[in-house]
């Protein structure tokens, strides 16, 4: 594969990052002038939701229709029209719409490049890949602090990461050639197999993997979201510099991701996998018997260390799990479960908190690295 294809594919994924962490950032700027409730940006992100499961879920056949360039070409195009449009609304309910076409490039993007490059590419390529998404998510929070505090507005923050978007749209139109020129893809496209739900569910391990995926995307999301308000509430650390603790967490996801680049491929995905979840379990402990701010912000980076290697190696290993002629439905299926996961499960955590309280924080991660364990240990022994 070509160096400047490589290149490309890794733009498609910042990309996918960028505006992923765009509303959180800019909601507390937005929800007043848009006439909604600081708690609306809760129905955004499930409609964006909604529809990146349903594209996950339909992609192998759009995927196998009119191929990985096209379709991650037009889903970052999706996204583009979707910014801008955001950037353009007056009204929550214009959100609401144009959230819609959001989710469903963001999921198309996802399903088309993480088995395209579980494919083609070395498992180094892989874990590079969702580093490249840690960059992309980022950038776009710091685009966006950047244009409020220069007074242009949370629209101009949607602007730019929209211009971005169309640039990189169209450096993956004219990269269209490479893709088929890749002999490769080619055999695979005519050898695959167009599963549906239940013949993919009937694939000896399918459905352990789908539950560790599941398990692993809300164990991750759970962190992403919480981790702040469990360090403001139980350990007195003050919002500003909780905020700040918890993005540590993404932090240790993209470097434990640059630097697993360099190992995987002599570990192998189910070492990868194994040694991701002993040090999450690490990181775990040190928050349950953290007393103070520092060893709170060290087990928060060494939950997002151990968290680095998982998603890529579960990907990565898919074809070798299942085949090269069924991994595209696997992959979408396994979006579409890591979407269900990030989606439910910690809004399940915060109905939890305010029955329990939010010192369970540490426990919910343990006991989701549990269900992670047992689940992937159960794959191994069907299909590895």
């Amino acid at each position: 594969m070509t160096t400047l294809l490589i290149v490309i594919i890794y733009l498609a994924f910042i990309s996918l990052g960028l505006p992923d962490s765009l509303l959180g950032s800019a909601w507390p700027s937005m929800y007043q002038g848009l006439g909604s409730t600081i708690s609306g940006a809760g129905n955004i992100f499930m409609i964006i939701s909604a529809g990146t499961i349903f594209s996950s879920l339909m992609s192998d056949r759009v995927i196998h229709k009119f191929g990985t360039g096209k379709v991650t070409a037009a889903s970052v195009a999706m996204t583009a029209f979707s910014l801008f449009g955001f950037a353009s609304c007056t009204a929550y309910w214009q959100l609401c719409l144009f959230a819609i076409p959001y989710g469903l490039g963001a999921g198309a993007i996802d399903s088309a490049l993480n088995n395209y490059v579980a494919l083609h590419l070395k498992a180094r390529h892989m874990s590079w890949l969702h580093c490249m998404w840690g960059i992309g998510a980022s950038v776009g929070p710091y685009i966006m602090g950047m244009c409020l505090t220069a007074g242009h507005g949370w629209q101009s923050g949607y602007r730019t990461i929209g211009f971005i978007q169309v640039v990189i749209t169209a450096l993956i139109f004219c990269s269209l050639p490479l893709w088929k020129g890749e002999s490769s893809s080619a055999s695979d496209e005519e050898n695959r197999n167009v599963l549906t739900i239940p013949q993919a569910l009937r694939l000896t391990g399918a459905p352990q993997v789908l539950l560790c995926f599941f398990g692993y995307c809300a164990l991750e999301q759970s962190v992403g979201l919480w981790a702040g308000s469990w360090l403001n509430v139980v350990k007195n650390i003050p919002a500003e510099t909780a905020a700040s603790y918890a993005s540590m967490f993404y932090i240790g996801i993209t470097i434990g991701r640059a630097l697993s680049g360099f190992i995987t491929e002599k570990m192998g995905d189910k070492r990868m996998i194994r040694i991701g979840l002993v040090i999450i379990g690490l990181g775990c402990l040190i928050l349950i018997f953290s007393g103070n701010n520092t060893p709170s912000l060290i087990g928060l980076v060494v939950v997002g260390l151990g968290c680095a290697p998982i998603y890529p190696s579960v990907i990565h290993s898919t074809p070798f799990r299942f085949g090269k002629e069924n991994s595209q439905s696997l992959v979408g299926l396994q979006m579409a479960s890591a979407y269900v996961g990030t989606t439910f499960m910690p809004k399940l955590f915060g109905v939890l908190s305010d029955i329990v309280g939010i010192t369970l924080f540490p426990i919910w991660i343990l006991l989701l690295l549990i269900l992670i364990i047992v689940m992937s240990e159960w794959a191994n022994r069907r299909c590895l």
